[in-house]
């Protein structure tokens, strides 16, 4: 059985909500993704930032990303999935809500994501692009 463990990269990292959506911006860029999981003070998911979220939610609208913090933009019930879940469980959680990043959580920790990415070197193709249509069909609310 593949499980979401075997398809994550690992090395993710949150980022306080606490902190400011520059300090985010330049996190993103040094861990070279667009997206990081969110934690409140207990190190417990309370959303994902995308850098979308950042350009659109924050610089568009005219706020300053050094006094918005990560938390502030947080939305929504924070999705993830553990590290031990099959990839069809995987699929659904992210098919379900119309997700394209899910954080992989164990014993109460992030150990991992998986996104767009990881789905493409690790799925045949014909199930990528059940996927795909799923999560980007003209229906879908904007996902992460």
């Amino acid at each position: 059985m593949t499980t979401a463990a075997d398809i994550m990269h690992r090395g993710a990292q949150w980022i306080p909500a606490h902190e400011t959506l520059d300090r985010a911006a330049q996190l993103m860029r040094e861990l070279n993704v667009g997206a990081l999981p969110i934690s409140d003070e207990n190190e417990r998911l309370c959303g994902i930032l995308t850098d979308r979220d950042i350009v659109v939610g924050c610089v568009a609208v005219g706020h300053d990303p050094a006094k918005v913090t990560a938390g502030e933009m947080a939305q929504g019930t924070p999705r993830w999935i553990d590290a031990g879940a099959d990839v069809g469980q995987v699929l659904r959680e992210m098919q379900d809500h119309r997700i394209r990043r899910l954080p992989v959580i164990e014993d109460k920790r992030l150990v991992g994501m998986i996104s767009e990415a990881d789905l493409a070197r690790h799925l045949p193709e014909e199930q990528l692009a059940t996927w795909a249509e799923s999560v980007y069909s003209m229906s879908a609310p904007s996902p992460h």
